[in-house]
């Protein structure tokens, strides 16, 4: 019997046409169908058109109504395939990972740098790669892109215009395609841990600051004022904040003391931070932060926007922001210890 597959359009470059204004998504899944039907004449697939949307456009409550959808489908349907502009395909297909926790079937996002109009184009070969990771019957939340099949929770877009515009970040691929066809890797895969749950809320008020030499603090208590939860800050290196400066630690203390979630990270993408280091990075310890050790700079802004939306008391932001719930985070062992 032929495996049934769900895909779920939402707009993006995979689905544009040109217009006066520039490229806007206006093609429908069953325009779509027409490039791939080779493929997905292989299953009994099924479209739903749920956004027409630049991805620039995504928004948390497009998020929202994105895992209400799959978690009311899932148990029809063997795999799910989201087509999604690549903008900001990892920020959802990280958040995804949060909202779905123990999802027990495979549901994978992939886009184009083209449209799929263009005979060019990235379109066919990323779809062709969705959906057989789709029917492949491994759990969990995945990115697909340029013959790679990425875990959601390590995507990062690092090239604009490559067809290789994914990466994996301190992360092995989850799968290739080559010779042997689609090479899957399953022991990295992140294993079931019970019932999959619907965790839909989120705190949009989260903001990602990039430190540049110069940096004083002050922007951190016009963020507080603004109402803003959480602040993710990519540091330096390792994960080093300005120190010489009295004013910057004492800015960012208070809005702690306040209430304010504040993460670390460095600003490099790749081998993680580890505030233990340098002195500049145990002044922020003993701030209060957190660190990120070496998740992608997309986990962990929905990994705090979801923490944020699901806890309300900082020893339990705390607690799972240290968890690995999704395969995004891998703490040192020397830490551990």
């Amino acid at each position: 019997m032929k495996k049934k597959l769900l895909i779920i359009t939402t707009g993006g470059t995979l689905a544009c046409i040109q217009d006066e204004k520039g490229l806007i998504p206006g093609l429908s899944g069953r325009d779509i169908l027409d490039y791939i039907s080779d493929i997905t004449d292989l299953y009994q697939v099924d479209f739903l058109e749920l956004f027409q949307l630049d991805s620039a456009n995504i928004q948390p409550k497009n998020w929202q109504t994105l895992a209400e959808t799959i978690y009311e489908k899932h148990r029809d349907y063997d795999g799910v395939v989201i087509f999604h502009g690549t903008d900001t395909m990892a920020y959802t297909s990280s958040v995804l990972s949060f909202m779905l926790p123990n999802i027990p079937i495979p549901v994978v996002l992939t886009g184009s740098q083209l449209s799929i109009l263009n005979p060019l184009a990235d379109a066919v070969e990323n779809c062709r790669c969705a959906i057989h990771m789709a029917a492949s019957s491994i759990p969990g939340i995945f990115l697909a892109f340029n013959r790679k099949v990425i875990l959601g929770t390590r995507a990062s877009k690092v090239r604009t215009t490559s067809f290789h515009a994914f990466e994996s970040i301190n992360y092995p691929y989850i799968g290739e395609i080559n010779s042997r066809g689609l090479d899957l890797q399953s022991s990295y895969i992140p294993r079931l841990t019970g019932p999959c749950k619907l965790r839909k809320d989120l705190e949009e008020k989260v903001f990602l600051i990039k430190l540049v030499p110069g940096f004083d603090g002050k922007i951190f208590q016009l963020l507080y004022e603004q109402g803003y939860r959480g602040v993710i800050i990519e540091a330096f290196g390792l994960g080093g904040i300005p120190s010489l400066s009295s004013e910057v630690m004492k800015d960012l203390e208070e809005v702690i003391r306040k209430g304010m979630a504040v993460v670390v990270k460095s600003q490099c993408p790749y081998e993680g931070s580890d505030l233990s280091v340098y002195e500049t990075g145990h002044a922020a310890l003993q701030a209060g932060v957190f660190q990120a050790y070496d998740m992608s700079t997309e986990a962990v802004v929905t990994k705090l926007m979801w923490l944020l939306g699901s806890y309300h008391h900082r020893e339990d932001i705390e607690k799972n922001f240290y968890k690995n719930l999704a395969g995004e985070l891998r703490i040192p062992e020397t830490i551990l210890l």
